[in-house]
């Protein structure tokens, strides 16, 4: 499998997961509420804040209709109100430069791609709704760099031909499982497709998660998820369509944490491990006599047993072996029985 870089970032199953925090369009296009969104990712750990860059004329028709049930405006007001403009999407990869965090935007039309190229974004990430846009596709493609590509809303067959028009372009590439529902049910993430992403595609695999809370991105990261997206916000009750299930502060905090425990409780080795054996020493028994034995008694099940701490002679897992067998002398009661003891 081949890894993903951007600039010094190295992502892919060996290393540590890459945590996007997906400002989007939370910022309700303030330029203020943007730096805050950048502030708040880099103090939870994040590795990349990643914007949306939307130009409403560019990117569609003006029509009247509304973003599914996750909001009672038009999408054409939602996306024309939560503008940025190009200086301010400049002095914002310029911003992140100053925090040491990752810049990205997502570009929906081909102007947003060129105006995203004079700041020079180091890799794009294309949203689900793109992955069919094909003279999008190959704007994107001429520039050679990095693409995380979303999977929502797509059949295999499109997410197949996309994947293979990109590797066929030899831009570098990873995949992320999405579901396009806000919120998402838990049971419509389909997190064992991660597995068949990784098999199928050799490639970087990862979650968009659009579910409430940070559980099935940490579900994701125990069943291989290299990447992990979530919305943030600085507070749920801000107006806008993805606040309510965007991440807090805290909650951002907690993912980043979460990410790199599953992460490294993902091996496979199953051995007694060095720290673990003063543990086996008083967690574990050993055979112990339970009444005074005589000289040549038969050890028996009336007279041995296993007690804790495991320092004697005989492992309890040893137990069965001596039954049966004759005690060398007399043996006292609540003593560990020793080798030196059975005939």
């Amino acid at each position: 499998m081949k890894d993903l870089k951007i600039n010094r970032l190295i992502i892919g199953p060996s290393h540590p997961v890459f945590v996007i925090a997906e400002a989007g369009i939370n910022h309700n296009g303030s330029y203020t509420v943007a730096k805050k969104l950048v502030k708040m990712a880099k103090n939870a750990g994040a590795n990349c804040i990643k914007f949306q860059t939307h130009m409403a004329e560019k990117e569609m028709v003006k029509t009247n209709i509304r973003p599914g049930n996750i909001s009672k405006k038009t999408l054409w007001s939602i996306i024309k109100n939560c503008e940025l403009t190009e200086k301010e999407e400049a002095k914002l990869s310029d911003y992140c430069k100053e925090q040491k965090i990752l810049f990205l935007s997502t570009p929906f039309s081909i102007d947003a791609v060129d105006r995203l190229e004079k700041i020079k974004m180091p890799a794009y990430k294309i949203g689900s709704g793109e992955l069919t846009n094909i003279p999008f596709l190959e704007k994107i493609a001429k520039t050679r760099k990095p693409v995380i590509l979303s999977t929502g809303m797509s059949e295999m067959n499109e997410i197949k031909s996309a994947v293979s028009f990109f590797k066929s372009k030899k831009n570098p590439l990873a995949i992320l499982q999405t579901t396009s529902i806000y919120p998402s049910n838990y049971s419509d993430i389909n997190l064992g497709v991660i597995e068949k992403y990784s098999k199928l595609f050799k490639i970087p695999v990862g979650i968009s998660d659009h579910s409430l809370g940070i559980y099935t991105a940490l579900g994701a990261v125990a069943k291989g998820a290299s990447i992990v997206e979530k919305h943030i916000t600085l507070d749920k009750k801000m107006p806008g369509p993805d606040q309510k299930l965007s991440l807090e502060p805290k909650e951002l905090a907690d993912l980043v944490k979460g990410c790199l425990a599953v992460k490294l409780a993902l091996g496979s080795n199953k051995k007694i491990l060095r720290e673990e054996k003063p543990v086996l020493k008083f967690a574990r028994e050993s055979v112990v006599t339970i009444s005074n034995i005589k000289r040549n008694e038969i050890f028996s099940e009336k007279n041995i047993s296993t007690k804790r701490p495991a320092t004697g002679q005989i492992p309890a897992k040893n137990y069965f072996s001596i039954i049966g067998k004759k005690a060398k002398h007399d043996i006292l009661k609540n003593q560990q029985l020793s080798r030196s003891d059975i005939q």
